[in-house]
C-alpha cells in the first residue's frame, strides 16, 4: 500500500515494556489485523515476524528494535503506522533509549500479573525525559492473577501518572471474553474462529452495567481536571457526545497530563483493535508535536524546523545496522524537509559532506526501496559512510545540530582474543563494526595484559555479541570471565597549572594550561567548562577540550575512565611565536592528570537495582544470601502469595547469582537487574 501523504494520517509509535509484558506478541497481532503479514507469528515458536534474529528466535526475547509499516482503515480514512517493537531485556536499554528519541507517541504494554516492574518503570522514566506522549495497555488479562485495577493504582504510585481508563476488562482471568468501550459504553468480544479479527459491539450485560457506569464517572472526572468545557458540560448535566470524550482525551493525553489505559489479551487476540483506534486516536502525528529544536555551528540555541518538507533538510541518525549485503544501514528520523536518493547532504558534526545511495522502507529485516522520503518519516539509508549515532544529517548553508543521544555507560567487560592469530585482524575490524552499531558496547585493551577487553551493559548483552562474532562475522574466539567496569573519580577540588616546552617536528612549541578540578554529581558524567574572561580562539578551545575529554578517559588508579568531575579551565598561555596546536591539547591533557593525582582519587563500583520475585516461603534464605553479598534491602511488598524483594547491591557479586536463586528456591523465584549508580568501593 501506498505511504499516507497527509501527516495527520501518520504515527510513529513505538512499543516499550519490561521483559515478557508482551511487546512482540501485540506487534504481531496488529501486523496480521492490519493485513502487513498473513499469519500470525508466535515468540515462543521463535517465529515472530519482529525477532527476525536468529538469537531473538532462540531466546524467544527481542534484542534489536525492529522496525516496521502498517495500515489501518479508521473512520473510512486511511492511516499509516510507523512501529519499533524495542526490547524489553535491561541489557539492550540503549535500543529503547534510541527510539524514545524519535518517535512521536508511545504504547506502553503491563503485564495484567506483574504490574509496573522494574524495566516498566525504566522505559516510563525514558520517555519522561523526551516528554513522549503515552497511552497504556494492560496485557494477559485472561491470565490467572490478572488484576486491572492493581495494575492502575501502581501507575498512579509508581510511576506518577494520572492512568485514565478507555475500556475495561469484561470477565475476570480464564473467563476474561473482551473489554466494555466506556467512551462508547458497548461491550465488545472478538470471534476467536477467525483469530480475532471480527469485532462484534453489544450491551453492556447487566452484571456488568453498574461497574462500566462507575467507570465511566471516573473517567469523566479525571478529564474534567484538565478539560474547562467539558467540567462546564457536566456541571450543565448535558449530554456529552463520544467526540468530546475522545477530543478531550487527546488533548490531556497530547499534554502529557494523562494516560489513556486499554486492556486485552494479545496471545488470545482480544483487545488489539481497540488499541489501534486508541494509537490514531490519541497518539500525536508529527504535525501535533512543536517544531523540533537545535542549535547553530556557533552553539545559538532555539533553531526550529517544521515537520514540512518544503522546509530545510534536518534528520537525526538513531540507529546503525550492519548488513552483510548492504554494507552499514543508517535509520533516520527525518523532522524537516525531503531526502532523495543521489544528492548530497551534510553532516555537521563531522563536517563531512555524504551522498544518498539508497532509501528503503522497512518491515522488520525486509526493506522496500524508494526514491524519496519526507518530513515525518523514519526510513533506514545506505550511504553515510562518516556518520555514526546521534549525528545529525542536514544540508550545507542550513545547517542545524539536534539533540544527541546519551548512551549509557558499560557495566561489566570480559577478556576476547581468537582461536587462531590470523583472524586477529579479522577480530578488530568486527568488533569495530559492532562498536558503531552500538554506543552501550565499547572495546578496550588492558593495560597490564594487552588483551582486548569488551564491555557492555550486562552479561546477557556480551553473550550475544560474541555470538554475533560467530554466527555473521564467522570468528571463532576465546573469551574470559566477566570483569565489573570499574570508575574513578577525585575527593577533593584541586588546582594545577601545567607547561608543554618541547620542540615538535623540530620547531619550538609552549603551551600553558591552568586547570581546575572538582567532585561534580550532579549526574554521571563529565563537565568542561572555560572561564568566561578568557579570551582564546575556537581552535585552542577545541584542543583543550579534546586533551581534557582523552584524559577522562584513563584515571590515575587504574586506568579506568573517571566520572563526576567538573574541570574549569582558568587559563591557557599562549606565545605566538611558538605556536602549534597539538601543544594545547598536551598541557590541558597533563594538567588534568595532575588534578586527578592531588584529588585524592576514589575507585567506583556500579551498584545494581535487583528486583527478585519469589514464594513467600524463601525469602528468609534469599535475603540471607543477599545481606552475604552485603546487599540493602529496599523494601520488601506483599502480592497474592508471593513477596518482591528490591535490593541494592554491587555488581561483583552477582555473577552467577542466577544459578544461586534457583537452589535458594527449588527454581521458583527469578529476578532482573539493572545498572543503578556508582558508589565507592568499600575495601573489606
Amino acid at each position: 500500500m501506498k505511504k499516507v501523504s497527509d501527516l495527520t494520517k501518520l504515527r510513529n509509535i513505538g512499543f516499550v515494556a519490561h521483559i515478557d509484558a508482551g511487546k512482540t506478541t501485540t506487534t504481531e497481532r496488529i501486523l496480521y489485523y492490519t493485513g502487513k503479514s498473513h499469519k500470525i507469528g508466535e515468540v515462543h515458536d521463535g517465529a515472530a515476524v519482529m525477532d527476525w534474529m536468529a538469537q531473538e528466535q532462540e531466546r524467544g526475547i527481542t534484542i534489536t528494535a525492529a522496525s516496521t509499516s502498517c495500515f489501518w482503515q479508521h473512520n473510512g480514512e486511511t492511516h499509516q503506522i510507523n512501529i519499533l517493537d524495542t526490547p524489553g531485556h535491561v541489557d539492550f536499554t540503549v535500543e529503547v533509549e534510541r527510539s524514545l528519541r524519535v518517535l512521536d507517541g508511545v504504547a506502553v504494554i503491563f503485564c495484567g500479573v506483574g504490574g509496573v516492574e522494574p524495566q516498566s518503570e525504566t522505559v516510563w522514566r525514558q520517555a519522561d525525559n523526551y516528554k513522549v506522549p503515552r497511552i497504556a495497555f494492560i496485557n494477559k488479562m485472561d491470565r490467572v492473577g490478572a488484576d486491572y485495577d492493581a495494575v492502575l493504582m501502581q501507575m498512579t504510585e509508581i510511576l506518577g501518572t494520572e492512568p485514565v481508563s478507555i475500556n475495561i476488562p469484561l470477565g475476570k482471568e480464564e473467563a476474561f471474553e473482551g473489554v466494555i468501550d466506556l467512551i462508547s459504553m458497548k461491550a465488545l468480544t472478538f470471534d476467536s474462529e477467525d483469530l480475532g479479527s471480527s469485532v462484534m459491539e453489544n450491551e453492556i450485560p447487566d452484571e456488568y452495567r453498574e461497574i462500566a457506569d462507575a467507570e465511566r464517572e471516573k473517567l469523566l472526572e479525571k478529564l474534567t481536571l484538565f478539560d474547562d468545557e467539558l467540567l462546564e458540560a457536566v456541571l450543565d448535566e448535558a449530554d456529552i457526545s463520544e467526540e468530546a470524550i475522545k477530543a478531550s482525551v487527546r488533548k490531556s493525553c497530547l499534554g502529557n497530563k494523562i494516560t489513556p489505559v486499554f486492556c486485552g489479551s494479545a496471545f488470545k487476540n482480544k483487545g488489539i483493535q481497540p488499541l489501534l483506534s486508541g494509537i490514531l486516536e490519541f497518539l500525536p502525528s508529527p504535525l501535533d508535536l512543536p517544531p523540533v529544536e537545535g542549535e547553530d555551528l556557533k552553539g545559538k540555541k532555539g533553531i526550529e524546523r517544521k515537520p514540512d518538507p518544503g522546509e530545510p533538510l534536518a534528520a537525526l541518525l538513531f540507529k546503525i545496522q550492519a548488513d552483510s549485503f548492504a554494507g552499514t544501514i543508517n535509520y533516520l528520523r527525518i523532522y524537516s524537509g525531503t531526502l532523495k536518493v543521489g544528492e548530497q547532504v551534510y553532516n555537521p558534526i563531522k563536517d563531512k559532506k555524504e551522498r544518498i545511495g539508497k532509501i528503503f522502507l522497512l518491515h522488520a529485516n525486509k526493506r522496500e526501496e524508494v526514491d524519496q522520503a519526507t518530513a515525518g518519516e523514519i526510513v533506514a539509508v545506505v550511504g553515510l559512510n562518516f556518520s555514526t549515532t546521534g549525528d545529525t544529517i542536514c544540508r550545507k548553508g542550513a545547517e542545524i545540530l539536534l539533540e544527541r543521544i546519551e548512551s549509557p555507560n558499560p557495566v561489566i567487560s570480559i577478556a576476547i582474543e581468537p582461536k587462531t592469530k590470523a583472524d586477529q585482524d579479522r577480530l578488530n575490524d568486527s568488533l569495530g563494526k559492532l562498536e558503531i552499531e552500538d554506543p552501550s558496547f565499547s572495546v578496550g585493551k588492558d593495560k597490564e595484559t594487552g588483551q582486548i577487553l569488551i564491555s557492555g551493559m550486562g552479561e546477557l548483552h556480551l553473550d550475544i555479541l560474541v555470538d554475533r562474532l560467530k554466527r555473521e562475522f564467522k570468528l571463532d574466539v576465546n573469551t574470559g570471565k566477566p570483569q565489573v567496569a570499574y570508575r574513578e573519580t577525585i575527593g577533593k577540588a584541586n588546582k594545577a597549572t601545567e607547561v608543554f616546552d618541547k620542540q615538535l617536528a623540530g620547531k619550538p612549541v609552549f603551551a600553558g594550561c591552568t586547570l581546575e578540578l572538582s567532585p561534580y554529581e550532579a549526574e554521571e558524567r563529565n563537565i568542561i567548562e572555560f572561564s568566561p574572561d578568557l579570551e582564546i580562539s575556537k581552535d585552542i578551545k577545541q584542543m583543550v577540550r579534546e586533551g581534557i575529554e582523552e584524559g577522562f578517559g584513563s584515571g590515575v588508579i587504574s586506568g579506568y575512565p573517571v566520572l563526576y568531575t567538573r574541570a574549569l579551565v582558568r587559563d591557557i598561555e599562549v606565545r605566538d611565536d611558538e605556536y602549534n596546536l597539538s601543544g594545547f591539547k598536551i598541557a590541558a591533557s597533563l594538567a588534568l592528570r595532575k588534578c586527578l593525582l592531588q584529588g585524592d582519587p576514589v575507585l567506583l563500583e556500579p551498584i545494581m537495582k535487583v528486583e527478585v520475585t519469589t514464594p513467600v516461603e524463601f525469602t528468609g534464605d534469599i535475603i540471607g544470601d543477599l545481606n552475604s553479598r552485603k546487599g540493602r534491602v529496599k523494601s520488601i511488598d506483599d502480592k497474592k502469595g508471593i513477596q518482591i524483594l528490591s535490593v541494592s547491591v554491587a555488581l561483583s557479586t552477582m555473577f552467577g547469582y542466577l544459578t544461586i536463586l534457583r537452589s535458594l528456591s527449588q527454581g521458583r523465584a527469578t529476578f532482573s537487574m539493572m545498572f543503578d549508580h556508582y558508589e565507592k568501593v568499600l575495601l573489606s
